[in-house]
């Protein structure tokens, strides 16, 4: 098993990402034949009901950590929420599920979305640079360019 710190936590709903000010986390690659990941977030209660709602659904959820550093592309996981506690004022929520994309292709996505917009020259570079810092979510249509 390997042990990465959580720097962030992002939520697909509705096709839009929610952020989730978090306080820790720690996500574990189990290196199990099934590929399976487990996500732990601690964090304000703030948002409790959303997460017990989506417990109850037993649907699954698409989730973005960004791993280690804040520079780093997010990784986008399917999980579903095996467990949430409550501790003082505040709640650790365990999310287990499977990787995405082995291969994360956010420069490039990002890229066709830009140019797609009619994004060009200096503007481009702009939007570029500042869109890979801030790391929105880029739609689902969006396919990089060959």
């Amino acid at each position: 098993m390997k042990t990465f710190k959580v720097i962030s936590l992002q939520v697909v709903d509705n096709d839009e990402l929610q952020d989730f000010e978090i306080e820790d986390g720690l996500i574990i690659n189990k290196e199990d034949e099934k590929s399976t990941w487990l996500v732990e977030t601690y964090m304000p209660q703030d948002h409790i009901e959303f997460f017990q709602n989506a417990q109850q659904k037993k649907s699954d959820l698409e989730i973005q950590v960004v791993i280690s550093h804040k520079a780093n592309d997010p990784a986008a996981f399917m999980t579903s929420i095996r467990c949430i506690k409550k501790m003082d004022g505040r709640m650790s929520i365990l999310f287990e599920g499977k990787l995405k994309k082995q291969r994360n292709e956010y420069a490039e996505l990002l890229l066709d979305d830009l140019l797609q917009r009619g994004y060009s020259g200096d503007e481009l570079m702009k939007e570029f640079r500042e869109k890979m810092v801030s790391k929105p979510r880029i739609p689902a249509t969006s396919k990089p360019s060959v």
